[in-house]
């Protein structure tokens, strides 16, 4: 073959053959400049003849920065030191009195929001981080509502802790209804609310709760009926009668039968037209502190304690809670919370006015919005009303019911419990997270700005006496009571919101017969796997 056929266009800018050898795949990339030669000449070439060769590269611009704050003279003020961060974990207590709840939600003050002003004003946290929780890491271990206490809770953060003294300033900088317990290192990666194994909610409640409705109210009435309806489903209650009939006898011998029907009869005027002097409020007041003077001489009966701790009992293991929260589905997965212990302690007469009291102390993995408040409401409302403790069980099924929410005043977080990741945290060289070293100075602090405070404010506002009192009362409003129609017709139809407090039971609940026509056939032992699903439930969102 000729030497002219062997021949191939040349370009300037082509590789050598050591190039090819490489293979094409480098050919172009950035990585392979150098093996360009003729490419770096043409860049020779072109640049300016007086230009050096051996000039040091261009240097890369500057980021140019905020401007420096400027005082009233208009001179730089100097920035403050760095220090060093650290990721810890701060144990703190509170009452939940004046405040919206634990989160930051500004303008409202919260519990979060005045520890951050304290650990800024304490130094703990630089001025350049002063105005934004999120540049410290902030994070709680639970979100407190509005006016709930904690004896003990945990949040997580990056703070400067070089200074020995620095917890004794931050509470110096707190009100005494906060207080911190106690700061510890954790591991960079620790997250307070996602390491969170469990925690421990107490509910205080007046044992007067559980009195039976008030003869001839709404509650009282549809219980009455649908007893006539339904027979031997409502437990009878001796001792709620034997109390209203103790009342009715005392009211009768201070008051005539015409000042009751008026006091019955009395609306409250609009607070431009109310006067404290009118005669029939004084009557009014009379009255209602004769009813609550009977209420706090209330001492529950070992029968009626027992009912309301069999109705707490059923809480207990993994449930769909979608009734005892707002916004859930019964399809929601979420909506399924895993309940550990539960203790109803014995009753106990505190305060001034020797009110009988018990606690309820309740132990999940999780809770939902208004979750505790609901179990308890269910659970007392099921106790005074005699209903069967079956219902509760019933309203982890898909039917929606309206459970009322108890008052905020009796509910305060025990503490949060961190006994698996606590063992990885010793691995770390860290020390637990352990509320039981303060418990002495927590179990103090409840009694003088949690227990006291929900004592005296029960007293002084009658709040468990309201609540309870408006549940009585409670009109069928506008969607409670059903009406009739070719689907829903008898027994099907809700008469009330509170339809399943009485015997009827809850609206549209199928019946055992229907249950049985449709239940699958019996699987057989290696299909049911209780343990596995009862587990798979314990983890959802833990």
């Amino acid at each position: 073959m000729s030497e002219e056929n062997n021949l191939r266009p040349v370009y300037d800018d082509e590789p050598s053959d050591d190039v090819y050898k490489r293979g094409n795949i480098y050919k172009m990339t950035q990585a392979r400049k150098e093996d360009l030669p003729e490419k770096d000449d043409a860049k020779k070439e072109a640049a300016p003849a007086d230009s050096d060769a051996t000039s040091e590269p261009e240097k890369k611009k500057q980021r140019v920065g905020r401007p420096p704050e400027l005082d009233a003279n208009g001179n730089p003020i100097p920035k403050e030191p760095r220090k060093p961060k650290r990721k810890v974990a701060v144990m703190v207590g509170y009452c939940g009195t004046g405040y919206h709840g634990m989160q930051y939600n500004p303008p409202h003050p919260t519990i979060e929001d005045a520890l951050f002003k304290a650990f800024v004003r304490a130094g703990a946290i630089s001025k350049d981080n002063s105005t934004d929780l999120k540049k410290s890491g902030f994070m709680r271990a639970a979100r407190t509502d509005k006016g709930v206490h904690a004896g003990g809770n945990l949040i997580s953060l990056k703070m400067i802790i070089e200074d020995p003294e620095i917890k004794q300033k931050i509470n110096d900088e707190l009100p005494e209804g906060i207080r911190v317990w106690d700061i510890t290192r954790v591991n960079k990666a620790f997250d307070c609310r996602k390491m969170c194994g469990s925690r421990w909610y107490e509910y205080l409640l007046p044992t007067y709760s559980l009195i039976g409705p008030k003869p001839h109210s709404i509650l009282y009435n549809d219980i009455e009926e649908s007893k006539q309806e339904v027979p031997g489903v409502i437990d009878e209650d001796p001792e709620s009668v034997e109390f209203w009939e103790n009342l009715q006898k005392d009211i009768k011998e201070n008051f005539t039968d015409e000042e009751i029907v008026r006091i019955e009869n009395y609306t409250a005027p609009s607070k431009e037209e109310f006067t404290s002097s009118d005669e029939l409020f004084q009557l009014v007041k009379k009255y209602k502190a004769l009813e609550n003077a009977h209420r706090r001489k209330y001492r529950i009966s070992a029968t009626k304690l027992e009912k309301f701790r069999s109705a707490m009992k059923q809480y207990l293991g993994a449930h769909n809670f979608h009734n005892f929260t707002l916004g859930k589905d019964f399809k929601d997965a979420s909506a399924i919370r895993f309940m550990k212990k539960i203790k109803v302690s014995d009753p106990f007469v505190i305060g001034a006015a020797k009110t009988e009291w018990v606690s309820i102390k309740i132990h999940g993995q999780s809770f939902m919005l208004h979750q505790i408040r609901k179990m308890i409401s269910m659970a007392a409302l099921i106790a005074r009303c005699g209903t069967p403790v079956e219902r509760i069980g019933q309203a982890y099924g898909p039917q929606k019911i309206n459970i009322p929410k108890a008052p905020a005043l009796g509910l305060l977080l025990e503490s949060p419990v961190f006994e698996t990741y606590n063992a990885r945290l010793e691995k770390f060289g860290y020390e637990p997270i352990d509320f039981s070293k303060y418990q002495e100075e927590m179990d103090a602090f409840k009694m003088k700005h949690i227990y006291d405070k929900i004592y005296k404010e029960e007293v002084d506002e009658n709040v468990f006496n309201a609540f309870f009192t408006y549940i009585d009362s409670f009109n069928k409003v506008t969607g409670a009571q059903g009406e009739e129609s070719e689907e829903k017709k008898g027994d099907k139809v809700q008469k009330s919101i509170f339809e399943f407090l009485t015997a009827r039971g809850i609206p549209d609940l199928v019946t055992e017969g229907d249950k049985k026509e449709k239940e699958p056939k019996e699987k057989t032992p290696k299909e049911k796997e209780p343990v596995a699903e009862v587990s798979t439930e314990a983890k959802v969102d833990a």
